[in-house]
Protein backbone atom coordinates (compact mmCIF):
# COMPACT_ATOMS: atom_id res chain seq x y z
CA UNK A 1 0.00 0.00 0.00
CA UNK A 2 1.55 3.05 -1.12
CA UNK A 3 0.47 4.05 2.30
CA UNK A 4 -2.89 2.57 2.22
CA UNK A 5 -2.54 0.16 5.02
CA UNK A 6 0.86 1.29 6.01
CA UNK A 7 1.79 4.75 5.06
CA UNK A 8 5.30 4.77 3.81
CA UNK A 9 6.75 8.24 3.70
CA UNK A 10 10.25 7.72 2.46
CA UNK A 11 12.77 9.92 4.16
CA UNK A 12 16.32 9.74 3.06
CA UNK A 13 19.48 11.40 1.92
CA UNK A 14 22.48 10.79 -0.07
CA UNK A 15 26.18 11.23 -0.25
CA UNK A 16 28.05 13.47 -2.55
CA UNK A 17 28.86 11.89 -5.87
CA UNK A 18 26.96 12.96 -8.97
CA UNK A 19 26.11 9.53 -10.27
CA UNK A 20 26.88 6.65 -7.97
CA UNK A 21 28.17 5.85 -4.54
CA UNK A 22 30.64 2.96 -4.01
CA UNK A 23 27.71 0.56 -3.63
CA UNK A 24 25.89 1.75 -6.73
CA UNK A 25 26.37 -1.51 -8.60
CA UNK A 26 25.44 -3.76 -5.72
CA UNK A 27 24.15 -7.22 -6.46
CA UNK A 28 21.29 -8.94 -4.73
CA UNK A 29 22.81 -12.30 -5.58
CA UNK A 30 20.81 -15.25 -6.82
CA UNK A 31 18.15 -15.19 -4.11
CA UNK A 32 16.78 -17.99 -1.98
CA UNK A 33 13.87 -20.33 -2.62
CA UNK A 34 10.58 -19.91 -0.80
CA UNK A 35 7.33 -21.85 -0.97
CA UNK A 36 4.02 -20.73 -2.45
CA UNK A 37 0.66 -22.30 -1.59
CA UNK A 38 -2.33 -22.87 -3.88
CA UNK A 39 -5.24 -22.39 -1.49
CA UNK A 40 -8.34 -22.63 -3.64
CA UNK A 41 -10.49 -21.18 -6.39
CA UNK A 42 -11.90 -17.66 -6.23
CA UNK A 43 -13.38 -14.98 -8.45
CA UNK A 44 -16.62 -13.10 -8.85
CA UNK A 45 -19.82 -14.43 -7.31
CA UNK A 46 -23.21 -13.89 -8.89
CA UNK A 47 -24.25 -11.41 -6.23
CA UNK A 48 -23.00 -9.96 -2.97
CA UNK A 49 -24.21 -11.67 0.22
CA UNK A 50 -26.60 -9.87 2.52
CA UNK A 51 -28.22 -6.49 2.06
CA UNK A 52 -27.18 -2.94 2.75
CA UNK A 53 -28.93 0.34 3.32
CA UNK A 54 -28.29 3.66 1.65
CA UNK A 55 -24.99 4.32 3.42
CA UNK A 56 -26.26 7.24 5.51
CA UNK A 57 -25.33 5.43 8.71
CA UNK A 58 -21.65 4.60 8.87
CA UNK A 59 -18.88 3.98 11.36
CA UNK A 60 -16.31 6.71 11.94
CA UNK A 61 -12.90 5.60 13.18
CA UNK A 62 -13.01 1.76 13.03
CA UNK A 63 -11.08 0.32 10.15
CA UNK A 64 -8.94 3.34 9.39
CA UNK A 65 -5.61 2.41 7.99
CA UNK A 66 -2.48 2.01 10.06
CA UNK A 67 -0.01 4.75 9.22
CA UNK A 68 3.71 4.14 9.44
CA UNK A 69 6.74 6.02 8.20
CA UNK A 70 9.82 4.53 6.61
CA UNK A 71 12.53 5.46 9.13
CA UNK A 72 15.60 7.46 8.22
CA UNK A 73 18.15 5.03 6.82
CA UNK A 74 20.81 7.46 5.62
CA UNK A 75 23.29 9.30 7.79
CA UNK A 76 24.77 11.84 5.38
CA UNK A 77 23.88 15.46 4.75
CA UNK A 78 21.28 16.30 2.15
CA UNK A 79 22.55 15.56 -1.33
CA UNK A 80 20.96 18.57 -3.02
CA UNK A 81 20.72 22.02 -1.35
CA UNK A 82 17.22 23.13 -0.37
CA UNK A 83 17.34 26.11 -2.72
CA UNK A 84 17.56 23.71 -5.68
CA UNK A 85 13.81 22.94 -5.63
CA UNK A 86 12.70 22.43 -9.26
CA UNK A 87 11.11 25.52 -10.84
CA UNK A 88 9.35 24.36 -14.02
CA UNK A 89 7.38 26.94 -15.97
CA UNK A 90 4.34 24.67 -15.92
CA UNK A 91 1.71 23.37 -18.30
CA UNK A 92 -1.55 24.92 -19.48
CA UNK A 93 -4.79 23.26 -18.33
CA UNK A 94 -7.25 22.42 -21.10
CA UNK A 95 -10.18 20.09 -21.70
CA UNK A 96 -9.74 16.49 -22.81
CA UNK A 97 -8.44 15.87 -26.31
CA UNK A 98 -10.81 14.52 -29.03
CA UNK A 99 -11.54 10.82 -28.59
CA UNK A 100 -10.66 10.80 -24.90
CA UNK A 101 -13.35 9.87 -22.41
CA UNK A 102 -14.22 7.60 -19.55
CA UNK A 103 -16.62 6.72 -16.77
CA UNK A 104 -16.92 6.62 -13.02
CA UNK A 105 -15.24 3.62 -11.44
CA UNK A 106 -15.50 2.33 -7.88
CA UNK A 107 -16.38 4.93 -5.23
CA UNK A 108 -16.05 4.92 -1.47
CA UNK A 109 -19.79 4.27 -1.26
CA UNK A 110 -19.44 1.23 -3.54
CA UNK A 111 -16.56 -0.12 -1.47
CA UNK A 112 -18.28 0.47 1.87
CA UNK A 113 -21.45 -1.29 0.71
CA UNK A 114 -19.64 -4.38 -0.61
CA UNK A 115 -20.26 -7.70 1.16
CA UNK A 116 -23.70 -6.46 2.17
CA UNK A 117 -22.11 -3.65 4.18
CA UNK A 118 -19.56 -5.90 5.88
CA UNK A 119 -16.68 -3.66 4.83
CA UNK A 120 -14.72 -0.83 6.39
CA UNK A 121 -14.53 2.84 5.59
CA UNK A 122 -11.06 3.35 4.17
CA UNK A 123 -9.38 6.11 2.26
CA UNK A 124 -7.65 6.64 -0.05
CA UNK A 125 -8.39 4.15 -2.85
CA UNK A 126 -5.22 2.27 -3.70
CA UNK A 127 -5.76 1.90 -7.41
CA UNK A 128 -5.47 -1.20 -9.60
CA UNK A 129 -6.37 -1.29 -13.29
CA UNK A 130 -5.87 -3.82 -16.09
CA UNK A 131 -7.51 -3.97 -19.51
CA UNK A 132 -7.77 -6.64 -22.22
CA UNK A 133 -10.21 -8.53 -24.45
CA UNK A 134 -12.62 -5.61 -24.28
CA UNK A 135 -12.83 -5.77 -20.47
CA UNK A 136 -11.70 -3.26 -17.85
CA UNK A 137 -10.90 -4.69 -14.40
CA UNK A 138 -10.64 -2.13 -11.60
CA UNK A 139 -9.83 -2.68 -7.94
CA UNK A 140 -9.40 -0.34 -5.00
CA UNK A 141 -8.21 -1.23 -1.52
CA UNK A 142 -11.26 -3.31 -0.53
CA UNK A 143 -13.27 -3.90 -3.70
CA UNK A 144 -13.09 -5.06 -7.32
CA UNK A 145 -15.39 -4.70 -10.35
CA UNK A 146 -15.31 -5.51 -14.07
CA UNK A 147 -16.64 -3.18 -16.79
CA UNK A 148 -16.91 -3.23 -20.55
CA UNK A 149 -14.78 -0.65 -22.32
CA UNK A 150 -17.97 1.39 -22.69
CA UNK A 151 -18.28 1.51 -18.89
CA UNK A 152 -21.10 -1.03 -18.57
CA UNK A 153 -20.69 -3.06 -15.34
CA UNK A 154 -20.03 -6.76 -16.01
CA UNK A 155 -19.94 -7.79 -12.35
CA UNK A 156 -21.12 -6.57 -8.97
CA UNK A 157 -18.81 -4.43 -6.89
CA UNK A 158 -17.38 -7.26 -4.85
CA UNK A 159 -15.16 -7.13 -1.82
CA UNK A 160 -11.63 -8.37 -2.34
CA UNK A 161 -12.05 -10.60 0.70
CA UNK A 162 -14.91 -12.44 -1.01
CA UNK A 163 -13.08 -12.51 -4.36
CA UNK A 164 -10.10 -14.24 -2.71
CA UNK A 165 -12.29 -16.66 -0.75
CA UNK A 166 -11.63 -15.00 2.61
CA UNK A 167 -14.04 -14.12 5.40
CA UNK A 168 -15.55 -10.62 5.23
CA UNK A 169 -13.37 -7.83 6.61
CA UNK A 170 -15.95 -7.39 9.35
CA UNK A 171 -19.32 -8.97 10.08
CA UNK A 172 -21.35 -6.31 11.85
CA UNK A 173 -22.88 -8.65 14.40
CA UNK A 174 -22.94 -8.16 18.17
CA UNK A 175 -20.08 -8.54 18.90
CA UNK A 176 -18.49 -7.96 15.47
CA UNK A 177 -16.42 -10.71 13.83
CA UNK A 178 -13.23 -9.72 12.00
CA UNK A 179 -11.67 -11.29 8.94
CA UNK A 180 -8.34 -10.87 7.16
CA UNK A 181 -7.32 -7.27 6.62
CA UNK A 182 -6.66 -6.81 2.89
CA UNK A 183 -5.46 -3.85 0.87
CA UNK A 184 -3.07 -2.60 -1.84
CA UNK A 185 -4.44 -4.32 -4.94
CA UNK A 186 -2.51 -4.46 -8.21
CA UNK A 187 -3.59 -6.14 -11.42
CA UNK A 188 -2.05 -7.10 -14.75
CA UNK A 189 -3.44 -8.57 -17.97
CA UNK A 190 -1.02 -10.77 -19.90
CA UNK A 191 -2.01 -10.60 -23.57
CA UNK A 192 0.27 -13.50 -24.54
CA UNK A 193 -1.10 -15.91 -21.95
CA UNK A 194 -4.62 -14.43 -22.10
CA UNK A 195 -4.71 -14.43 -18.32
CA UNK A 196 -5.39 -11.87 -15.57
CA UNK A 197 -3.29 -11.46 -12.41
CA UNK A 198 -4.53 -9.71 -9.24
CA UNK A 199 -2.62 -9.28 -5.96
CA UNK A 200 -3.41 -7.94 -2.49
CA UNK A 201 -1.63 -7.97 0.85
CA UNK A 202 -3.21 -9.63 3.87
CA UNK A 203 -2.81 -9.42 7.64
CA UNK A 204 -4.45 -12.14 9.70
CA UNK A 205 -6.64 -10.93 12.56
CA UNK A 206 -8.20 -12.47 15.61
CA UNK A 207 -11.90 -12.83 14.73
CA UNK A 208 -12.76 -11.56 18.21
CA UNK A 209 -11.59 -7.99 18.62
CA UNK A 210 -9.66 -7.78 15.35
CA UNK A 211 -6.11 -7.72 16.77
CA UNK A 212 -3.36 -8.69 14.33
CA UNK A 213 -2.12 -12.23 14.95
CA UNK A 214 1.35 -11.71 13.47
CA UNK A 215 0.85 -13.66 10.23
CA UNK A 216 0.97 -11.76 6.94
CA UNK A 217 0.79 -12.78 3.32
CA UNK A 218 0.39 -11.74 -0.28
CA UNK A 219 -2.58 -13.24 -2.07
CA UNK A 220 -2.24 -13.77 -5.81
CA UNK A 221 -5.19 -14.62 -8.06
CA UNK A 222 -4.69 -15.81 -11.66
CA UNK A 223 -7.67 -16.23 -13.97
CA UNK A 224 -8.37 -19.69 -15.37
CA UNK A 225 -9.72 -18.27 -18.64
CA UNK A 226 -9.25 -15.21 -20.86
CA UNK A 227 -12.15 -13.50 -19.07
CA UNK A 228 -11.87 -12.15 -15.52
CA UNK A 229 -15.62 -12.64 -15.07
CA UNK A 230 -16.38 -15.99 -16.73
CA UNK A 231 -14.48 -18.84 -15.07
CA UNK A 232 -12.67 -19.11 -11.79
CA UNK A 233 -9.32 -17.86 -10.55
CA UNK A 234 -6.49 -19.84 -8.98
CA UNK A 235 -5.77 -18.36 -5.54
CA UNK A 236 -2.20 -18.52 -4.25
CA UNK A 237 -0.76 -17.39 -0.92
CA UNK A 238 2.82 -16.23 -0.32
CA UNK A 239 3.81 -16.01 3.35
CA UNK A 240 5.56 -12.69 4.11
CA UNK A 241 5.80 -13.05 7.90
CA UNK A 242 9.56 -13.73 7.59
CA UNK A 243 10.02 -14.81 11.20
CA UNK A 244 11.50 -18.21 10.38
CA UNK A 245 8.16 -20.04 10.44
CA UNK A 246 6.35 -21.79 7.57
CA UNK A 247 9.51 -21.92 5.48
CA UNK A 248 10.10 -18.16 5.60
CA UNK A 249 13.49 -16.61 6.37
CA UNK A 250 14.13 -15.01 9.75
CA UNK A 251 14.47 -11.24 9.37
CA UNK A 252 15.10 -8.56 12.04
CA UNK A 253 12.08 -7.51 14.08
CA UNK A 254 9.68 -9.91 12.39
CA UNK A 255 6.85 -11.00 12.20
CA UNK A 256 6.75 -8.55 9.33
CA UNK A 257 4.44 -7.09 6.72
CA UNK A 258 5.21 -6.94 3.00
CA UNK A 259 3.77 -3.50 2.41
CA UNK A 260 2.55 -2.19 -0.96
CA UNK A 261 3.08 -5.24 -3.18
CA UNK A 262 4.16 -4.05 -6.64
CA UNK A 263 3.93 -6.33 -9.66
CA UNK A 264 5.61 -6.76 -13.03
CA UNK A 265 6.17 -9.39 -15.69
CA UNK A 266 8.43 -10.28 -18.59
CA UNK A 267 8.31 -13.15 -21.09
CA UNK A 268 9.07 -15.69 -18.38
CA UNK A 269 8.28 -14.48 -14.92
CA UNK A 270 5.83 -12.73 -12.65
CA UNK A 271 7.46 -10.45 -10.07
CA UNK A 272 6.35 -8.97 -6.76
CA UNK A 273 8.26 -6.33 -4.81
CA UNK A 274 7.39 -5.19 -1.26
CA UNK A 275 8.65 -2.91 1.50
CA UNK A 276 9.16 -4.99 4.66
CA UNK A 277 8.19 -3.58 8.07
CA UNK A 278 8.15 -5.29 11.48
CA UNK A 279 4.49 -5.66 12.38
CA UNK A 280 4.80 -5.04 16.13
CA UNK A 281 7.95 -2.93 16.34
CA UNK A 282 9.61 0.06 14.75
CA UNK A 283 11.97 -0.51 11.86
CA UNK A 284 12.31 -1.00 8.14
CA UNK A 285 13.97 -4.04 6.57
CA UNK A 286 14.11 -2.70 3.02
CA UNK A 287 12.75 -4.10 -0.20
CA UNK A 288 11.86 -7.74 -0.83
CA UNK A 289 11.64 -9.10 -4.40
CA UNK A 290 9.93 -12.36 -5.40
CA UNK A 291 10.24 -14.02 -8.83
CA UNK A 292 8.22 -16.97 -10.17
CA UNK A 293 7.18 -18.57 -13.46
CA UNK A 294 4.06 -16.86 -14.84
CA UNK A 295 3.29 -19.81 -17.14
CA UNK A 296 3.15 -22.13 -14.13
CA UNK A 297 0.86 -19.74 -12.28
CA UNK A 298 -1.48 -19.65 -15.27
CA UNK A 299 -1.97 -23.43 -15.13
CA UNK A 300 -2.45 -23.78 -11.40
CA UNK A 301 1.02 -25.26 -10.97
CA UNK A 302 3.09 -24.26 -7.96
CA UNK A 303 6.30 -22.63 -9.25
CA UNK A 304 9.54 -22.18 -7.37
CA UNK A 305 9.64 -18.70 -5.80
CA UNK A 306 13.02 -16.93 -5.72
CA UNK A 307 13.21 -14.41 -2.87
CA UNK A 308 15.71 -11.53 -2.80
CA UNK A 309 16.01 -9.90 0.63
CA UNK A 310 16.97 -6.30 1.36
CA UNK A 311 18.97 -5.48 -1.76
CA UNK A 312 21.24 -2.56 -0.83
CA UNK A 313 21.35 0.62 -2.83
CA UNK A 314 23.83 3.48 -2.47
CA UNK A 315 23.90 4.45 1.23
CA UNK A 316 20.61 2.91 2.33
CA UNK A 317 18.26 -0.03 2.02
CA UNK A 318 16.40 -0.04 -1.27
CA UNK A 319 12.71 0.80 -1.09
CA UNK A 320 9.78 0.67 -3.53
CA UNK A 321 11.65 -1.18 -6.28
CA UNK A 322 9.10 -0.99 -9.11
CA UNK A 323 9.11 -3.96 -11.53
CA UNK A 324 8.19 -3.22 -15.14
CA UNK A 325 5.33 -4.52 -17.22
CA UNK A 326 5.28 -4.74 -21.03
CA UNK A 327 2.25 -3.55 -23.05
CA UNK A 328 0.34 -5.87 -25.41
CA UNK A 329 2.28 -6.30 -28.64
CA UNK A 330 5.46 -5.02 -27.06
CA UNK A 331 8.80 -6.83 -27.18
CA UNK A 332 10.14 -8.32 -23.97
CA UNK A 333 13.79 -7.96 -23.03
CA UNK A 334 15.11 -11.38 -24.11
CA UNK A 335 18.88 -10.82 -23.85
CA UNK A 336 20.91 -12.37 -21.03
CA UNK A 337 18.52 -15.32 -20.83
CA UNK A 338 15.57 -12.97 -20.34
CA UNK A 339 15.68 -9.73 -18.34
CA UNK A 340 13.18 -8.04 -16.05
CA UNK A 341 13.93 -4.37 -15.35
CA UNK A 342 13.00 -2.22 -12.34
CA UNK A 343 13.33 1.46 -11.34
CA UNK A 344 13.51 3.03 -7.88
CA UNK A 345 14.13 6.43 -6.30
CA UNK A 346 16.86 7.31 -3.81
CA UNK A 347 15.61 10.13 -1.58
CA UNK A 348 16.54 8.41 1.67
CA UNK A 349 16.02 11.44 3.94
CA UNK A 350 12.95 13.16 2.54
CA UNK A 351 14.82 16.13 1.09
CA UNK A 352 16.01 16.48 -2.53
CA UNK A 353 17.96 14.11 -4.76
CA UNK A 354 19.31 13.89 -8.29
CA UNK A 355 19.65 10.13 -8.75
CA UNK A 356 17.45 7.19 -9.59
CA UNK A 357 18.35 3.50 -9.79
CA UNK A 358 17.87 1.01 -12.60
CA UNK A 359 17.77 -2.72 -11.77
CA UNK A 360 18.05 -5.87 -13.87
CA UNK A 361 17.05 -9.42 -12.98
CA UNK A 362 18.69 -11.64 -15.58
CA UNK A 363 18.32 -15.25 -16.79
CA UNK A 364 14.60 -15.17 -16.10
CA UNK A 365 14.07 -18.03 -18.57
CA UNK A 366 15.47 -20.28 -15.83
CA UNK A 367 12.23 -19.71 -13.90
CA UNK A 368 10.68 -22.28 -16.22
CA UNK A 369 13.13 -24.92 -15.00
CA UNK A 370 15.79 -24.64 -12.29
CA UNK A 371 15.97 -20.96 -11.29
CA UNK A 372 19.41 -19.32 -11.55
CA UNK A 373 18.83 -15.58 -11.40
CA UNK A 374 21.10 -12.59 -10.88
CA UNK A 375 19.96 -9.18 -9.58
CA UNK A 376 22.09 -6.04 -10.04
CA UNK A 377 21.45 -2.32 -9.82
CA UNK A 378 23.10 0.90 -10.96
CA UNK A 379 22.56 4.45 -9.70
CA UNK A 380 22.38 7.04 -12.47
CA UNK A 381 22.24 10.83 -12.39
CA UNK A 382 18.87 12.50 -12.98
CA UNK A 383 17.03 15.78 -12.67
CA UNK A 384 16.29 16.97 -9.14
CA UNK A 385 13.20 15.73 -7.32
CA UNK A 386 12.21 15.76 -3.68
CA UNK A 387 9.73 15.39 -0.85
CA UNK A 388 6.41 17.01 -1.86
CA UNK A 389 4.30 19.24 0.40
CA UNK A 390 0.59 18.72 0.98
CA UNK A 391 -1.86 20.06 -1.57
CA UNK A 392 -4.34 22.89 -1.11
CA UNK A 393 -7.82 22.37 -2.59
CA UNK A 394 -10.59 24.64 -3.82
CA UNK A 395 -13.15 25.45 -1.09
CA UNK A 396 -16.64 24.03 -1.41
CA UNK A 397 -19.35 22.13 0.45
CA UNK A 398 -18.03 19.86 3.22
CA UNK A 399 -20.99 18.31 5.05
CA UNK A 400 -18.83 15.99 7.16
CA UNK A 401 -16.44 18.81 7.98
CA UNK A 402 -19.32 21.05 8.97
CA UNK A 403 -20.70 18.34 11.27
CA UNK A 404 -17.41 18.00 13.18
CA UNK A 405 -16.46 21.70 12.86
CA UNK A 406 -13.40 20.80 10.82
CA UNK A 407 -11.46 23.14 8.53
CA UNK A 408 -11.02 22.43 4.82
CA UNK A 409 -8.54 19.59 4.49
CA UNK A 410 -5.26 19.56 2.63
CA UNK A 411 -4.46 16.47 0.54
CA UNK A 412 -1.42 14.39 1.49
CA UNK A 413 1.41 14.54 -1.03
CA UNK A 414 2.99 11.53 0.69
CA UNK A 415 6.49 11.09 -0.74
CA UNK A 416 8.65 10.86 -3.84
CA UNK A 417 8.96 7.11 -4.34
CA UNK A 418 8.99 5.67 -7.86
CA UNK A 419 5.54 4.92 -9.24
CA UNK A 420 4.46 2.40 -11.87
CA UNK A 421 7.16 1.40 -14.43
CA UNK A 422 6.65 0.26 -18.04
CA UNK A 423 9.15 -1.37 -20.43
CA UNK A 424 8.26 -0.39 -24.00
CA UNK A 425 10.13 0.35 -27.23
CA UNK A 426 13.46 -0.42 -25.53
CA UNK A 427 12.97 2.05 -22.68
CA UNK A 428 11.74 2.22 -19.09
CA UNK A 429 9.16 4.85 -18.12
CA UNK A 430 8.42 6.01 -14.57
CA UNK A 431 7.49 9.08 -12.52
CA UNK A 432 7.48 10.43 -8.97
CA UNK A 433 5.71 13.09 -6.92
CA UNK A 434 8.05 16.02 -6.28
CA UNK A 435 8.14 19.42 -4.68
CA UNK A 436 8.12 22.22 -7.26
CA UNK A 437 8.15 26.01 -7.07
CA UNK A 438 5.61 27.28 -9.58
CA UNK A 439 5.81 30.89 -10.81
CA UNK A 440 4.53 33.57 -8.40
CA UNK A 441 3.50 31.13 -5.72
CA UNK A 442 4.54 28.86 -2.87
CA UNK A 443 5.86 25.33 -3.29
CA UNK A 444 3.35 22.90 -4.75
CA UNK A 445 3.28 19.24 -5.79
CA UNK A 446 4.50 18.49 -9.28
CA UNK A 447 5.67 15.40 -11.13
CA UNK A 448 9.14 14.40 -12.30
CA UNK A 449 9.17 11.76 -15.02
CA UNK A 450 12.03 9.67 -16.37
CA UNK A 451 12.59 7.68 -19.54
CA UNK A 452 15.62 5.37 -19.19
CA UNK A 453 17.44 3.26 -21.75
CA UNK A 454 18.81 0.28 -19.77
CA UNK A 455 21.45 -2.26 -20.74
CA UNK A 456 23.26 -5.24 -19.24
CA UNK A 457 26.94 -5.91 -19.93
CA UNK A 458 29.28 -8.38 -18.22
CA UNK A 459 26.57 -9.22 -15.73
CA UNK A 460 26.01 -5.61 -14.63
CA UNK A 461 23.11 -3.30 -15.42
CA UNK A 462 23.52 0.28 -16.56
CA UNK A 463 21.17 2.98 -17.76
CA UNK A 464 21.08 6.29 -19.60
CA UNK A 465 18.44 8.97 -19.15
CA UNK A 466 16.89 9.25 -22.62
CA UNK A 467 14.34 11.87 -21.60
CA UNK A 468 13.16 13.53 -18.41
CA UNK A 469 11.07 16.49 -17.41
CA UNK A 470 8.47 17.95 -15.09
CA UNK A 471 4.71 18.37 -15.12
CA UNK A 472 3.40 21.30 -13.08
CA UNK A 473 0.54 23.77 -13.13
CA UNK A 474 1.06 27.33 -11.89
CA UNK A 475 -0.34 27.76 -8.35
CA UNK A 476 -1.92 24.26 -8.44
CA UNK A 477 -0.76 20.71 -7.66
CA UNK A 478 -0.53 17.58 -9.81
CA UNK A 479 0.08 14.37 -7.89
CA UNK A 480 0.30 10.56 -7.93
CA UNK A 481 1.37 9.91 -11.51
CA UNK A 482 1.27 6.73 -13.54
CA UNK A 483 2.65 6.45 -17.06
CA UNK A 484 0.94 4.15 -19.55
CA UNK A 485 2.90 3.27 -22.70
CA UNK A 486 1.83 1.29 -25.75
CA UNK A 487 4.00 -1.01 -27.87
CA UNK A 488 4.95 1.85 -30.22
CA UNK A 489 6.17 4.02 -27.34
CA UNK A 490 3.13 6.31 -27.21
CA UNK A 491 2.88 7.49 -23.60
CA UNK A 492 0.14 9.05 -21.47
CA UNK A 493 0.58 10.02 -17.82
CA UNK A 494 -2.43 10.28 -15.49
CA UNK A 495 -2.63 12.07 -12.13
CA UNK A 496 -4.87 14.13 -9.85
CA UNK A 497 -5.10 17.88 -10.52
CA UNK A 498 -6.05 19.94 -7.44
CA UNK A 499 -5.44 23.41 -6.09
CA UNK A 500 -6.97 26.74 -5.10
CA UNK A 501 -8.80 26.79 -8.45
CA UNK A 502 -9.62 23.08 -8.85
CA UNK A 503 -11.54 20.48 -6.92
CA UNK A 504 -9.66 17.14 -7.02
CA UNK A 505 -9.94 16.12 -10.70
CA UNK A 506 -8.75 13.30 -12.95
CA UNK A 507 -6.23 14.63 -15.47
CA UNK A 508 -3.56 13.49 -17.92
CA UNK A 509 -0.82 14.67 -20.23
CA UNK A 510 0.68 13.09 -23.33
CA UNK A 511 4.46 12.55 -23.20
CA UNK A 512 5.95 13.12 -26.64
CA UNK A 513 9.39 13.51 -28.15
CA UNK A 514 9.49 17.15 -27.00
CA UNK A 515 8.29 16.39 -23.47
CA UNK A 516 4.97 16.76 -21.67
CA UNK A 517 2.07 18.48 -23.37
CA UNK A 518 -0.85 20.37 -21.87
CA UNK A 519 -2.64 19.08 -18.80
CA UNK A 520 -6.06 17.80 -19.88
CA UNK A 521 -8.97 17.43 -17.46
CA UNK A 522 -10.65 14.08 -18.09
CA UNK A 523 -12.92 13.94 -15.05
CA UNK A 524 -13.69 17.30 -13.41
CA UNK A 525 -14.07 17.19 -9.63
CA UNK A 526 -17.47 18.17 -8.25
CA UNK A 527 -16.34 19.34 -4.81
CA UNK A 528 -13.53 19.21 -2.25
CA UNK A 529 -12.34 16.07 -0.50
CA UNK A 530 -14.51 15.68 2.62
CA UNK A 531 -13.33 12.41 4.16
CA UNK A 532 -12.68 11.46 7.75
CA UNK A 533 -8.91 10.93 7.63
CA UNK A 534 -8.02 14.62 7.73
CA UNK A 535 -10.35 15.93 10.40
CA UNK A 536 -9.06 16.31 13.96
CA UNK A 537 -12.32 14.85 15.29
CA UNK A 538 -11.15 11.49 13.88
CA UNK A 539 -7.50 11.84 14.82
CA UNK A 540 -6.35 13.64 11.67
CA UNK A 541 -4.22 16.75 11.37
CA UNK A 542 -6.05 18.68 8.61
CA UNK A 543 -4.39 16.56 5.90
CA UNK A 544 -6.54 13.90 4.25
CA UNK A 545 -5.13 10.70 2.80
CA UNK A 546 -5.13 10.80 -1.00
CA UNK A 547 -4.20 8.72 -4.00
CA UNK A 548 -1.31 6.61 -2.78
CA UNK A 549 -0.99 5.56 -6.41
CA UNK A 550 -2.89 5.68 -9.71
CA UNK A 551 -2.77 3.38 -12.76
CA UNK A 552 -2.31 3.59 -16.53
CA UNK A 553 -2.14 0.67 -18.99
CA UNK A 554 -2.30 0.10 -22.74
CA UNK A 555 -4.79 -2.23 -24.40
CA UNK A 556 -4.25 -4.32 -27.54
CA UNK A 557 -5.18 -1.39 -29.82
CA UNK A 558 -2.64 0.94 -28.24
CA UNK A 559 -5.22 3.04 -26.38
CA UNK A 560 -4.03 4.06 -22.90
CA UNK A 561 -6.47 3.43 -20.05
CA UNK A 562 -6.14 5.43 -16.85
CA UNK A 563 -7.62 5.31 -13.35
CA UNK A 564 -7.15 7.95 -10.67
CA UNK A 565 -8.86 9.28 -7.56
CA UNK A 566 -11.12 12.32 -7.81
CA UNK A 567 -14.32 13.70 -6.26
CA UNK A 568 -17.29 12.67 -8.45
CA UNK A 569 -20.17 14.22 -6.49
CA UNK A 570 -23.47 12.42 -6.12
CA UNK A 571 -24.28 9.76 -3.53
CA UNK A 572 -21.70 9.28 -0.78
CA UNK A 573 -21.41 7.85 2.72
CA UNK A 574 -21.22 9.87 5.90
CA UNK A 575 -17.48 9.29 6.17
CA UNK A 576 -16.05 9.94 2.71
CA UNK A 577 -16.82 11.16 -0.81
CA UNK A 578 -13.92 9.93 -2.94
CA UNK A 579 -14.39 8.17 -6.24
CA UNK A 580 -12.29 6.97 -9.15
CA UNK A 581 -12.40 7.94 -12.80
CA UNK A 582 -11.52 5.35 -15.45
CA UNK A 583 -10.42 7.06 -18.64
CA UNK A 584 -9.10 6.24 -22.10
CA UNK A 585 -6.76 8.31 -24.28
CA UNK A 586 -5.15 7.67 -27.65
CA UNK A 587 -1.57 9.05 -27.43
Amino acid sequence: MHRSLITVVVVAILLVSTVASPRAAASGGSGTLQSLALIGIGGFTAAEPGSVGDGTVDEFAPGTEVNQLIPHTGTSAARVPADHVPTPSGQTVTSASPGAGGFNGISHRDQRRADGGNAFSLEPPDQALCVGNGIVLEAVNLAVRAFSTAGVPLSPTQSLNTFFGLSPAIIRSTPPVYGTFTSDPKCYYDAGLQRWFLTILGIDRNPSGGAFTGKTEIYLAVSMTASPVAGGWYIYKLDTTDDGTNGTPSHPGCPCLGDQPLIGADANGFYISTNEFPLFADGFNGAEIYAMSKAALATGTLPAVVHFHEPTLAEGNAYTVQPATTPPGGSYATSNGGTEYFLSALDFNGTLDDRIAVWALTNTSSLNGTPALSLTNRVIGSQVYGQPPDAQQKPGATPLGDTVKGKLEFLAGNDDRMNQVVWAAGRLWGAVNTVVKTPNGPTRIGIAYFVVTPSVSSGQVNGIIAQQGYVAVNQQSVMFPSVGVNAAGGAVMTFTLVGPDYYPSAAYTVLGASGAGDVHVLGAGAGPEDGFTGYTAFGGSRTARWGDYSAAVADESGTIWTAVEYIPGGARTVNANWGTFVGHVIP
